[in-house]
C-alpha cells in the first residue's frame, strides 16, 4: 500500500514536472504583435474618428462641448475580432490617459478582456488584464492564456470602457495563424446604435466585457455601438443628426434620461426622437425610462423626481406614437436595474449584476427587432 502510495506521489511529481518545463518552453517561444486594424474593429459607429478608437466623428468636435468630446474619446465597447491558432494570446495597448476613479474598478475602467467562443454561439470570458500602465508610456501588456488546445478559434478582446486606447495589438505565437475571423459572428450585418448616459457607457462594470452593451452584442450575435457619454448623454439634436447619418444603423436604442432634468426631457425628448424618425423611418427606435435608483425610496425629493423625469420622456413617446405608430418603441423602468438592492455600486451607477438585469430587461424587446 505504501509502495502504491509513493509510486502515485512520483507519478504525479513527474506529470507537474513536465506541465512546467512545457509551460517554460511555451513562454520562452517569441510571440508577434498585430495591429487590431489588421483584424476586424466592432462596435464602431464611424469611420471619420480623431482616433481610432474613439466614439463620435471629428467633424462634431466643434459642435459640442468640451466635456462631451473629452468622455467621447473613451473606447467603451469597442473591441477586435479575429481568430488564431495561437497557443497564447495577449495584448499590448497604449492608453490615452491612465485614469483612475475612486468609485470604478480599473479593470474595467482601463482593462481589456479576452473572450472565446465555444462552439457555435457560446462566448466565454477567458481572462482580464490588470492595467499597470507605465506612467511614462501609458503601455499596458498582458498574456491572458497559455497552453491552449491547438487549433484555431475565435476570440474578442472588449477595450477600456472609462480611458481611451491610443494603439492595440493582440499579441499571439510568432509561427501561428491569425486572421479577423469568421465575419457572421457578431454579425456584421446587424448594428444597433445605443446612445445614454454614465451607465450605458459601462459604469460601474468590473471589467469591460460586462457593459450591458458588450453582454446584448454577445446574446444578440451583433454589433452595438456605445455612444454613452459620462454626464453627457442630454438629447443634443447634433448628435441624433450624426447618428441618424451611421449608414449600416439597423435599430437606434435611446436611454438619456439620468443626465437630462425633468424639464430637458420634457422639451427635447420630441425633436430628437423625430430627427432619427424622419431621417431614418424605417429603422425600429427603442426608448428607455430612467431607471429609479435604490436610496429614491428613502429619498423623499429624488423619489418624488425621477418619476416625473419617466412621465416627461413618456409624453413625448405618446406623443410621437399618436403621429406614428411604427418602428417607435418604449421600455419603462420596472426592474431595469435588478429585482435586488445590489444592482448598483454608488446607488447610480451599475455593478456587473446590475448591467446583467438591464441587458435581459432589454434583450427580448430588441431580439425580434434586430433578427
Amino acid at each position: 500500500m505504501k509502495t502504491t502510495k509513493r509510486l502515485l506521489i512520483v507519478a504525479c511529481a513527474m506529470i507537474a514536472m513536465s506541465y512546467s518545463a512545457a509551460a517554460v518552453e511555451q513562454a520562452s517561444k517569441p510571440l508577434k504583435y498585430v495591429d487590431a486594424q489588421e483584424l476586424r474593429v466592432i462596435n464602431k459607429g464611424w469611420d471619420n474618428t480623431l482616433r481610432k478608437y474613439t466614439r463620435i466623428p471629428a467633424f462634431l468636435k466643434d459642435s459640442v462641448r468640451p466635456d462631451l468630446w473629452e468622455r467621447a474619446q473613451c473606447s467603451a465597447g469597442i473591441a477586435v475580432r479575429f481568430a488564431t491558432d495561437s497557443r497564447r494570446v495577449g495584448v499590448k495597448y497604449k492608453l490615452l490617459w491612465n485614469t483612475h476613479m475612486l468609485h470604478m474598478a480599473d479593470t474595467g475602467l482601463k482593462g481589456t478582456d479576452l473572450y472565446i467562443l465555444e462552439g457555435d454561439s457560446v462566448w466565454r470570458h477567458v481572462n482580464t488584464n490588470r492595467p499597470n500602465a507605465d506612467k511614462e508610456t501609458k503601455m499596458c501588456e498582458k498574456i491572458y492564456v497559455e497552453n491552449l488546445e491547438p487549433g484555431m478559434k475565435e476570440y474578442m478582446i472588449y477595450m477600456p470602457l472609462y480611458d481611451g486606447v491610443e494603439d492595440l495589438w493582440v499579441a499571439v505565437d510568432s509561427g501561428s495563424t491569425i486572421t479577423p475571423g469568421n465575419k457572421d459572428i457578431i454579425r456584421h450585418d446587424k448594428k444597433i446604435i445605443a446612445y445614454g448616459t454614465s451607465i450605458l457607457q459601462g459604469g460601474c462594470a468590473s471589467r469591460s466585457g460586462m457593459a450591458a452593451t458588450n453582454i446584448i452584442s454577445r446574446e444578440l450575435d451583433c454589433e452595438v455601438v456605445n455612444i454613452g457619454i459620462s454626464g453627457e448623454g442630454k438629447m443634443d439634436y447634433c448628435m441624433a443628426r450624426a447618428m441618424a447619418q451611421i449608414p449600416d444603423a439597423d435599430l437606434f436604442l435611446i436611454d438619456p434620461i439620468p443626465n437630462c432634468t425633468e424639464m430637458m426631457c420634457d422639451t427635447l425628448t420630441y425633436d430628437f426622437i423625430n430627427i432619427l424618425r424622419k431621417a431614418r423611418p424605417d429603422i425600429p427606435i427603442v426608448m428607455v425610462e430612467g431607471p429609479i435608483y435604490p436610496y429614491a425610496r428613502y429619498d423623499k425629493s429624488l423619489g418624488n423626481y425621477l418619476p416625473r423625469k419617466n412621465a416627461a420622456f413618456r409624453r413625448n413617446y405618446e406623443k410621437l406614437i399618436a403621429e406614428n405608430p411604427d418602428n417607435l418603441y418604449y421600455v419603462d423602468s420596472v426592474n431595469l436595474d435588478g429585482v435586488e438592492d445590489d444592482g448598483t455600486v454608488d446607488g447610480i451607477h451599475l455593478t456587473d449584476l446590475g448591467f446583467k438585469y438591464y441587458a435581459q430587461k432589454l434583450i427580448p424587446v430588441l431580439r425580434p427587432l434586430i433578427k
